[in-house]
C-alpha cells in the first residue's frame, strides 16, 4: 500500500465537503476517482497535497503518518499534480518548465546545457523526442500535458503521480499517447490517480475506481467488475431514465417551422467554406467534427464573434449583419463560447454578477438593473439550473466545473434568446451535471427556442439533435436528420470520407 487515506473530514463554512472518506492506491496501479462535480474529488486531492488542512482523519504514505503543508512538500516526499489547466510558463523553454525551481546551477549560474541535456533524457523517459530548448507555447496541448507530466515525476522519488481531467482537451491519438506514458509509469511501479470524466477513457485505463457522492465514500471497485450503468446510477444516485427520454425527443420533429435563421454560402477565408444551413424555431441542430474542423469557427460567424467574407445571413426572413456580437444579441442570438475560463465566466466577480452580465451589456451601463430585479431573475435560474451551493454572491471561482458552466448558461437564458448557440457545454464536467444541461435544452427545445449545440462527443449530438451538421476540414459536408438508422458509424464514416452522401 502507496497511500492510506482514512475518515477524512473537510468542512468550510456551511458545507461539509468530505464527510470520513476512505481511499487508498496500491503502487503500480491507475486508479480513477469517480463522482459528480461537487462529489469531493478536487477536496480530496487537496487534502493530500496539503493545499487543505484536514479537520478529521489521518493519511499514511508508504507505511509512514503525513499531513503537509503544502503542494511542494507534497512533492518532495513523492506526490506530485498535473492539473486540468497546464500550469507552465508558455513564454519559457520546455527545458526551463520541466526544471523551474530547481534549475541545475555551476559556480551559482543556471548550467544550461545540463539543464537541457536532462530535460532530454526526462522526456525520453516518456518516449517523447523534441527539441527542449524551443519555447514551450510552440507545441501542441498535448505536448504540453507530457511536458507537465515530465516536470512532476523528474524529482526521481515519485510514488504517486495525480492526473486531474488531463484529457479534457486531447483528440483521440492525444489520449492514446499519454495512456502510452500511463502504462509506462505504471510499469515502473508509480500510482496514478486519474480524474476523468470520460467513463471510456476510465474503464480503458483504470484498474480500480473509487465513488464519491455529496462528500460521502460510495465504494471502491474493480473496474472490471462494475458495469458502466451501474458506475453512473452510483455517481448520481439515480438511473439514467431521464437521458432516454432525451433520446427519445430528438428523434421526434419539432413542431414549429419557422426559420429564425438562415445561412447562405455564408463563409470566412482561412476560417471555414461558405455553408448553406437553416434553424427553426424548437429545433436543436448538432454540429459534429473532429478538432479543427470548424465547428467553433461556424458557430462565432452566425453570433457576429467574427464577420463573413462571403455569403449572407437572414433572421426572421430578413437580411442581417452582424459587425459586432451586441448586433447579434439585439436579434435575440446568444453564445455560450466552449472556453469558459477565458471567454465565459469572470471569476472575481460573484454568480449573481456574472448571470446579469449579458442582460446588463444589451441595456445598456447607464441603464442599471435594480437590485430586487436582479435577486429575482437570479434566484429564478439558480433554482432552475441547480446551481450548487445556491449562494449567488458566492465568488463564480470557488465553484466546481459543472456549476459554473450552469452560471454561463444562466448569463445567456436569463436574456430570453431565440436562439441559443452553446459551444462545448459540458466539456470537463460530470455525467450528472451533463443529464442536467441535456435535460435543459431538451426543455427549451420544446418551449420553442433554437439551439445550435456544438460538441466533440457523437453521443451527445445525437442524443440531442434533430439534425446533425457534418463537418470535416472546415468545410459543412452533409446535413443528416437524426432518424433510426444514423448513428456514430453513420456520422465517423461521413467525416472520414469527407464528401456529402456517406453512405452508412
Amino acid at each position: 500500500m502507496v497511500l492510506q487515506m482514512t475518515g477524512i473530514r473537510k468542512v468550510f463554512p456551511g458545507v461539509v465537503a468530505l464527510d470520513g472518506v476512505d481511499f487508498r492506491l496500491l503502487p503500480g496501479e491507475i486508479h480513477a476517482l469517480m463522482g459528480e462535480n461537487g462529489a469531493g474529488k478536487s477536496t480530496l486531492i487537496k487534502v493530500l497535497t496539503g493545499v487543505y488542512d484536514i479537520d478529521g482523519g489521518q493519511i499514511e504514505l508508504a507505511g509512514e503518518q503525513v499531513r503537509f503543508t503544502g503542494p511542494l512538500q507534497a512533492q518532495q516526499a513523492g506526490i506530485s499534480t498535473v492539473y486540468q489547466e497546464v500550469n507552465l510558463c508558455p513564454n519559457l523553454s520546455v527545458a526551463e518548465n520541466i526544471f523551474i525551481g530547481r534549475e541545475p546551477r555551476r559556480f551559482g549560474r543556471i548550467h544550461w546545457s545540463e539543464m537541457r541535456k536532462r530535460a532530454h533524457t526526462s522526456l525520453a523517459r516518456l518516449d517523447l523526442d523534441i527539441d527542449v530548448s524551443a519555447q514551450l507555447d510552440s507545441y501542441s496541448l498535448a505536448i504540453q500535458q507530457m511536458v507537465a507530466i515530465a516536470r512532476a515525476t523528474d524529482v526521481g522519488n515519485t510514488k504517486v503521480l495525480i492526473l486531474d481531467e488531463p484529457t479534457s482537451s486531447l483528440d483521440a491519438s492525444e489520449v492514446e499517447q499519454l495512456f502510452a506514458v500511463m502504462r509506462r509509469l505504471k510499469d515502473e511501479n508509480v500510482a496514478i490517480l486519474f480524474v476523468s470524466h470520460f467513463l471510456d477513457q476510465v474503464y480503458e485505463i483504470a484498474d480500480r475506481m473509487t465513488v464519491l457522492r455529496n462528500g460521502r465514500l460510495i465504494g471502491e471497485y474493480r473496474t472490471a467488475e462494475l458495469p458502466q450503468m451501474q458506475l453512473v446510477s452510483k455517481m448520481i444516485g439515480k438511473d439514467l431514465e431521464a437521458l432516454e427520454q432525451i433520446e427519445e425527443h430528438a428523434r421526434e420533429a419539432p413542431r414549429q417551422e419557422t426559420k429564425i435563421i438562415e445561412a447562405k454560402g455564408l463563409g470566412r477565408t482561412g476560417s471555414i467554406a461558405p455553408f448553406d444551413l437553416t434553424i427553426h424555431a424548437g429545433e436543436v441542430v448538432g454540429l459534429a467534427g473532429l478538432l479543427g474542423s470548424g465547428r467553433t469557427e461556424l458557430a462565432r460567424l452566425l453570433f457576429g464573434a467574427d464577420r463573413p467574407d462571403s455569403g449572407e445571413l437572414d433572421v426572421d426572413g430578413t437580411p442581417a449583419k452582424f459587425h459586432s456580437p451586441r448586433d447579434a444579441m439585439t436579434k435575440g442570438i446568444a453564445f455560450s463560447s466552449e472556453n469558459r475560463r477565458t471567454e465565459g465566466i469572470i471569476g472575481e466577480l460573484t454568480v449573481r454578477e456574472n448571470i446579469i452580465l449579458a442582460l446588463q451589456a444589451a441595456r445598456g451601463w447607464t441603464r442599471p438593473i435594480p437590485r430586487r430585479r436582479q435577486d429575482e431573475l437570479v434566484d429564478k435560474y439558480v433554482k432552475a439550473l441547480q446551481i450548487r451551493p445556491a449562494d449567488p454572491e458566492r465568488l463564480v471561482r470557488d465553484l466546481s466545473g459543472g456549476n459554473q458552466q450552469k452560471v454561463l448558461l444562466a448569463r445567456w437564458l436569463i436574456t430570453e434568446p431565440r436562439l441559443l448557440i452553446i459551444d462545448e457545454p459540458t466539456r470537463g464536467i460530470d455525467v450528472g451535471a451533463k443529464a442536467e444541461i441535456q435535460r435543459l435544452v431538451a426543455e427549451l427545445a420544446d418551449g420553442g427556442m433554437a439551439v445550435l449545440f456544438v460538441s466533440a462527443e457523437l453521443e451527445e449530438v445525437l442524443r440531442l439533435s434533430h439534425k446533425i451538421e457534418v463537418l470535416r476540414d472546415r468545410r459543412l459536408v452533409e446535413e443528416l436528420v437524426n432518424t433510426d438508422d444514423v448513428d456514430a458509424d453513420r456520422i465517423m464514416q461521413t467525416i472520414a470520407s469527407g464528401t456529402t452522401g456517406a453512405t452508412p
